[in-house]
């Protein structure tokens, strides 16, 4: 009984003493000393005590084999094993006459049901999305890719949170290479990281160039999404307790793809994905033209037009690029307002931020009625792309642009736009090419940048790398 005591206070102290933490003996066939142990956060309790019962019954009846059932198994006492379930939501018997454990998968993990992800809308098509259940969402999967080569791998990462983090692709469909290189960076993190929260920290090791405003994995928390890109060759890596998965190796032609696309017809899908790519040349670029015209190119515009403007913007008492940037500044200021501030008042920020900011700050004199409009059309333009990430990069683009227009018109604009190229060709996605199908040039499928083709051809997969073993 001491014995029994002093295990006890023991366990207590290993958790802490947490509150939730439920440590107690219990009655066990043939005078065993038993103790149950689990977090009372993460177990259905009548789960747990019906199913010690059904364990009793059969522990009585001399049952050799009364633990191995679909729910509970025995093994040998070990400190560190009995804190790893225990932490898991796992039930463990302890059996300390015989230095044995029972533990019980038990567990009931507070979640919520696969909504739509909120960033990720689509009009036509599946409306689930992964929740912070990776059970559930690797069912979400499974239950669209019913394949035996569906191969889901698992490496725990962080010395104190044991993370867990999967990694999933289609065998013999999928880039080994790509897979490859996926386990190097994660096991690279695995001796690295001490503590792991979220699918960002992943991102960033599996990422070639961390300082790139260019996101390398496609981020998603749509399951026909990574449904698409895992046919196509790809891989996904799914963190423990995270919706977001990443998908790589990517181009950046990636992001500029919707769901949608596929689910309405051909010329929709296809004038809508030409949209998005026109949207990234005007989010990046507009700004900065506007500041090389008013600052060293007026000669360009019509004289009609370029008498108005320079009516407008004569009474404004900085340059054009102060300007920009205390537009853009407050369009930044709003935007992140919004996504802090709850819902009910979102509205009321955009009206006021929208409509009497801008009024005022023109009738202030203080912007031009036409930087106000570029403005407004570069923000319009930034929030086409479906991907959240490549539009944070976008809305960061611009900025340099803008500099660069200020400082040499044109000149700077052709200067940054050589730079932007070279670092374009210079990513890797996975040590596959972030630009393909321009570089490495491959004609045959330029057209997939901007046309929907119709999925005519039960064999033919769409895809911007040539996968191990896919069919063309």
């Amino acid at each position: 009984m001491l014995l029994l005591e002093s295990m006890i206070d023991k366990l207590k102290s290993t958790f802490h003493n947490s509150v939730d933490f439920t440590v107690k003996e219990i009655s066990w066939p043939k005078e065993n000393y038993a103790i149950l142990c689990y977090y009372s956060s993460m177990v259905n309790k009548n789960d747990v005590q019906n199913q010690i019962n059904v364990l009793k019954v059969q522990a009585t009846m001399d049952d050799q084999k009364w633990t191995e059932t679909m729910a509970a198994m025995k093994e040998p006492f070990e400190m560190a094993k009995f804190i790893e379930y225990i932490c898991h939501g796992e039930t463990i018997i302890l059996l300390l006459t015989e230095q044995q454990m029972v533990h019980l998968t038990l567990p009931e993990i507070p979640h919520r049901s696969p909504d739509e992800p909120i960033n990720e809308h689509i009009i036509r098509g599946s409306h689930e999305g992964f929740i912070e259940n990776v059970d559930v969402n690797i069912g979400l999967i499974r239950k669209r890719i019913q394949m035996p080569n569906l191969v889901v791998n698992k490496i725990d990462i962080g010395r104190e949170t044991k993370t867990a983090v999967y990694y999933i692709y289609l065998d013999q469909v999928a880039n080994q290479q790509s897979v490859l290189e996926v386990e190097r960076k994660l096991k690279l993190m695995q001796d690295k990281t001490s503590s792991l929260y979220t699918a960002g920290e992943v991102g960033d090791y599996l990422e070639e160039c961390v300082y790139s405003p260019f996101p390398q994995m496609l981020n998603t928390e749509r399951p026909d999404r990574v449904f698409a890109n895992l046919v196509e060759g790809k891989i996904g890596v799914i963190t423990g307790f995270s919706p977001t998965v990443l998908i790589g190796p990517v181009t950046f032609f990636s992001f500029y793809q919707s769901p949608d696309d596929y689910n309405g017809r051909v010329l929709v899908g296809s004038f809508y994905r030409i949209v998005r790519i026109f949207s990234f040349i005007t989010a990046v670029f507009l700004p900065a033209f506007y500041i090389a015209i008013v600052s060293f190119h007026f000669e360009v515009l019509p004289i009609e037009l370029s008498k108005k403007l320079r009516l407008d913007i004569s009474e404004i008492p900085y340059r054009p690029i102060i300007e920009a940037m205390i537009l853009e500044i407050i369009i930044e200021l709003i935007r992140e307002a919004s996504i802090r501030l709850p819902q009910a008042i979102v509205q009321t920020i955009g009206i006021v931020g929208g409509l009497v900011i801008g009024t005022v700050i023109v009738n202030a004199g203080l912007v031009s009625n036409m930087m106000v409009i570029v403005v407004a059309l570069t923000a319009i333009s930034s929030y086409v792309v479906p991907s959240v990430e490549m539009n944070m990069s976008i809305r960061i683009l611009r900025f340099p642009f803008m500099l660069a227009a200020a400082i040499a018109g044109f000149f700077g604009i052709v200067i940054g736009s050589f730079v932007l190229f070279i670092h374009l060709l210079n990513l890797s996605s996975l040590k596959s090419p972030y630009f393909s199908p321009i570089v490495p040039f491959e004609p045959k499928k330029i057209s997939q940048i901007f046309v929907r083709g119709p999925f005519i051809k039960a064999s033919s997969q769409v895809s911007s790398f040539d996968p191990e073993g896919s069919k063309k």
